[in-house]
Parts: structure tokens; sequence; C-alpha cells
């Protein structure tokens, strides 16, 4: 898959792997060579019974946990059993009942259907494999069977609701196509990433025209990103979803643009969304832990972020910055902030937003 590249094909490989010999060959047929994708290799072990293996992230030897690939060649009511054998963490959600998601595009084409959570018999184990980069770390199996509703089809699984790059282009290309959406929404390129993909920003609030607030820099300032680990896809769709309220006609959303202005990175690694990282840039280190950074060629999107908040701090006051995540162990939806130990004020201050957000929906309990 060659999208990472600037003018690269978008499109994954078309060839397979192994071909079918005739009717009668039940092998499966698994490709990942496209947008996201991340098995390395399938190692069939019974009539209709395979070994998994995920690709690492590019220029790692760890960082196995998102998943997307593609399957061919099923056949209805047979169980079959996938078994991916190289996850480093030990334990996992899917020991506490979360299923793979499974995609059939017959279903999707004919009855509407999409993504649905699919499998039986589901279990997350310590295997006898090592790390290839430990010999003393033990490896961990996710294990799970199931029957696909349809012969002839195309299916999907994913770790998690896929979101691409692609997406995000054409969700953005969409809100400015739209006359009233792009009134409040201005876009730039912030920067190009190491492939040269472009790292869009996006700036929200009243037009002056538009807003009651008689002088712009009496505005306060709202910082937000996502998707630096790119398999945490779930940030994406927490993003999406805030960009859609922040852009509706709501009372409260025309509220928070007449208030603040938001400066928004809805993809921070457009590069390890693309070639299906778990948590990693093309420069096989985690963004995440790179904000002090001074290589600006090496971790841009990073130093360009910090920068763009700086001169942001010199023209308004500054009250949140909030970085979308997802998360393979814990469950619903929390916040993790700086903690200030030996500063009881600032202390205090930090968990202002969370309390808050506690308070305004039931089904979060603040923490």
């Amino acid at each position: 898959y060659m999208r990472s590249r600037i003018g690269g094909n978008r499109d994954g490989c078309r060839q397979a792997a192994v071909k079918i010999r005739d009717s009668d060959d039940t092998t499966v047929l698994f490709e990942s060579r496209f947008e996201s994708g991340n098995l390395m290799k399938a190692v069939q072990v019974g009539e209709f019974e395979y070994e998994l293996y995920l690709r690492y992230d590019l220029y790692t030897k760890r960082n196995t946990q998102w998943f997307y690939f593609r399957l061919q060649n099923t056949q209805a009511n047979k169980r079959y059993r996938f078994t991916i054998v190289n996850f480093f963490k030990s334990s996992s959600l899917y020991s506490n009942g979360m299923r793979p998601l499974m995609y059939s595009v017959h279903d999707a084409e004919n009855n509407k259907i999409g993504w649905r959570r699919w499998g039986e018999e589901i279990v997350y184990y310590r295997n006898n494999l090592t790390a290839p980069d430990n010999p003393s770390a033990n490896m961990y199996s996710l294990t799970w069977t199931c029957k696909f509703p349809n012969d002839n089809d195309t299916y999907y699984f994913a770790h998690c609701y896929p979101y691409t790059y692609s997406d995000l282009q054409d969700y953005l290309n969409g809100i400015q196509g739209d006359r009233v959406k792009s009134q409040y929404c201005k876009q730039k390129v912030l920067c190009r990433s190491l492939a040269g993909n472009f790292v869009y920003m996006l700036t929200i609030t009243s037009p002056p025209a538009l807003s009651p607030v008689p002088e712009q820099q009496l505005k306060k300032g709202v910082v937000i990103s996502a998707r630096v680990h790119p398999g945490e896809t779930n940030s994406s769709w927490m993003m999406k979803g805030l960009v859609d309220f922040l852009l509706s006609d709501s009372a409260d959303a025309k509220l928070l643009r007449d208030t603040f202005v938001f400066k928004i990175i809805p993809m921070l690694n457009p590069d390890g969304v693309i070639v299906g990282n778990y948590r990693c840039s093309l420069s096989g280190r985690d963004l995440n832990r790179n904000y002090k950074t001074i290589l600006k060629d090496a971790y841009p999107t990073i130093w360009h972020t910090r920068e763009m908040i700086k001169r942001f701090m010199t023209e308004i006051e500054l009250v949140l910055y909030c970085d979308f995540h997802g998360h393979s162990r814990k469950q619903n939806v929390f916040i993790y902030g700086c903690e200030n130990k030996h500063l009881p004020k600032e202390r205090l201050k930090e968990r202002i937003f969370p309390a808050m957000f506690g308070k305004n929906d039931i089904s979060k309990v603040y923490l």
C-alpha cells in the first residue's frame, strides 16, 4: 500500500498473494494492503483455522494492538477459528466481553448493515512466543470463532471502527462544501508529515460579523487534538462528534462559538494511520512521548502543534487543551490530567473541567 507517499496509490494491491486452485478449495484469502490495514501473515493450521500475525509498527519490533484485514473465499455457516498470536499486552478488554468488529460487503450494500460486533468463544491468553526485542517477555494471543452469514462475500475484521485519513479528507471536504458550516470553520494546513501528507487544522468560532462579542480578543481559546496514536480510532470518532456539534445550529453550539475560538487538529499522525500503525509515526517513535522535542524534521506534526499553541497563547487566553485518545484496557469515558502534586492551586484548577464534564452528563462519573 503506497498511500503514505505523496502521489501514492490510494487503492490496495489487487493481486492476491495466494490463489484459489478450484471451486473445492476452502482456503481463506487474507489481505491488508489497503489504507490502515496491518496483517503481516496468515498461517492455515486446520481446514477452517488460521493463526494470524500482525505487522509491528514500522521501524519497531513492538506495538501490536490495532488490527484490520480483509477475508474472501469463506463459506457460510462453517465455524472458523482465528487466532492473533503476537500481542504484547498482558490484559485486554477482550477478556471482559469485548468482541472483534466484522463488516460484510454484501450486507452493507444490500441491507445497510455496517460494522458489528462478531465472534464467539473469545479468549485472550499468554502463549509460548517471546517478544522479538525481549526474549524474556511472553506474548499473548486473541482467539475467537465465528460463522459467516453469506457465501461469496467479502468480510473485514477490525479492532475498532476504522477511521482512515481518506475518511478525514472526505469529511473536511464536506464541511468546506457546506455554505453554513464553512462560515464557522476555517481550514488550513498546519504542516506536512514525514511522508508529506497534510496535517489539517480547523479554526471554529463565530466570525466577527455574527458574534455578539464586541472585541474578538475577549474570546477564550481552546485547543483540541486527536489521533496521535493511529490505532486509537475511537478518538477520531469522538473528534467527528465534537466538530459536528460545534458546527450545529443548537443554542449550546452557538454559545460556544460566540465565547471561544477552537483550534482543532483532527489527526496528528496521518502517516501512522495510513500504514496501519498502532502507536508510532514513520519515525518509529511514539509522538505522544515527544512533545518536548526540538527535532522539527523528525517530529514535524508535534513541533508545529507546539509552536501553534505558543503563538495562539500570545493572542488569546488559552483555557483548555484536550487530546483525544482511546484505551485498550479501560472502559467508558475518563480524563487524564496534570497532577501538580506540589502546587495545590494548580492541582485544583486541573480538576475543574473533569468535574464539570461529569456533572453535565449523568452517564459519566467524575473520579
